[in-house]
């Protein structure tokens, strides 16, 4: 049996769904298990874990289907204006999702949901119930063994969390293009994919979610500028919002972050690949956000400088407020105040990188990115 048909059993007999037709999924599925039995030189243990991952990825959408098929009234409920923060990653959106969260008008994809969407949650269960404690758990665990990662980024069982996670049940996520060294994957994922199918499915899940707990979504993704455009045709009313950064800060960051994931599957982690990869998925997904402006406008993504959020974290919820014509009430912004009070930059240790380990220089990447930090106004470390 092949790993993928080994996934597919695995998925039905753990979400007990032997119906849903999986025909959508066996294409990406076939690229990502060959890519990784082949090229991510993932250790014994590694290869267990990609397994479990994905089979439950499989199963949960699985009962998210079955859950569908037997109450279909709930696709009759629209997705209205949700919004979606991005920007290349490092640059903030983990802030701003954080940051909007504390706006109890919205609804933020958690990230206990993410894995264990079924029964639609009610909302006093956002932040208590078993599924809570069992992400959570694993959460505190991980703390203990690798408190490096939640240094780099930190997500609790109820934290807002990536929507890369709603679209990895599609097998097309940056998620596995982030943990493995997969170039094949890598080259399908940026060249031929179709992202339409991950969006829809994302749609389907939302709106599951939403039946008992309704609200304005609200959701990050620092990858989405790779695929705008599928995003646009679900959610053609969606409002956009980039973070911008250094790209010396970025690269160097986002390399970090990404050795430290794949060193955890596997011995043999290429520093100097990963860097090229890197700034070659950076420059993809400006190419394609600048492209997706010039054909809606400038303004159809609301841009907010880093520099700035730091100095100012109100005052950019402010204006990315007005730019959709919302209202900011009292109660948010209080809410959001008490959080940049409680919860402090660096709170799990100073995250460090030297981008030397990559196979790159801070000069390089000025001159590599240096029209898209003119274009945006984004300001460049000298040092």
């Amino acid at each position: 049996m092949s790993l993928a048909d080994t996934i597919i059993t695995g998925a039905r007999e753990r979400s007990e769904n032997t119906t849903w037709d999986d025909a959508e999924i066996r294409e990406p599925l076939r690229i990502l298990t060959e890519a990784v039995e082949t090229e991510a030189d993932l250790t014994p243990m590694g290869l267990a874990v990609f397994t479990r991952n994905v089979t439950e990825y499989l199963a949960n959408r699985m009962q998210v289907e079955d859950w569908l098929a037997r109450h279909p009234e709930i696709l009759d409920q629209p997705v209205t204006r949700p919004t979606f923060v991005f920007g290349l990653p490092r640059t903030g959106t983990t802030l701003t999702i954080n940051l909007l969260n504390e706006d109890p008008a919205r609804r933020c994809f958690l990230r206990w949901e993410a894995f264990a969407s079924v029964p639609p949650p009610k909302p006093e269960e956002f932040h208590a119930g078993p599924r809570y404690e069992a992400a959570q758990a694993q959460i505190d665990h991980s703390l203990k063994v690798m408190p490096h990662i939640s240094a780099i980024h930190h997500e609790d069982g109820d934290s807002p969390c990536e929507c890369q996670f709603s679209m990895a049940p599609s097998l097309v996520s940056q998620v596995f293009d982030s943990q493995y060294n997969i170039p094949s994957y890598h080259r399908w994922f940026l060249d031929k994919a179709d992202y339409l199918p991950a969006f829809r499915y994302q749609k389907r899940l939302l709106q599951l979610l939403q039946s008992n707990a309704p609200g304005r979504w609200t959701l990050k993704n620092p990858w989405h500028p790779l695929y705008l455009d599928a995003l646009h045709e679900v959610y053609p009313d969606a409002c956009l919002v980039m973070t911008h950064r250094d790209p010396v800060e970025v690269v160097g960051s986002a390399c970090s972050l990404v050795w430290n994931v794949r060193r955890m599957f596997s011995d043999t982690v290429d520093r100097e690949a990963l860097g090229r990869d890197m700034v070659e998925t950076f420059e993809v997904m400006i190419a394609r956000q600048n492209a997706f402006r010039q054909r809606h406008g400038r303004d159809a993504i609301h841009d907010i400088l880093y520099t700035e959020q730091i100095r100012d974290p109100l005052g950019t919820m402010r204006k990315l407020y007005a730019h959709f014509g919302d209202e900011l009430s009292a109660e948010a912004a209080a809410n959001m105040q008490h959080y940049m009070e409680a919860k402090p930059k660096d709170r799990f240790g100073k995250h460090t990188y030297d981008l030397a380990d990559y196979g790159l220089t801070a000069g390089a990447i000025r001159e590599r990115f240096a029209d898209y930090c003119a274009d945006y106004d984004v300001a460049m470390n000298p040092a």
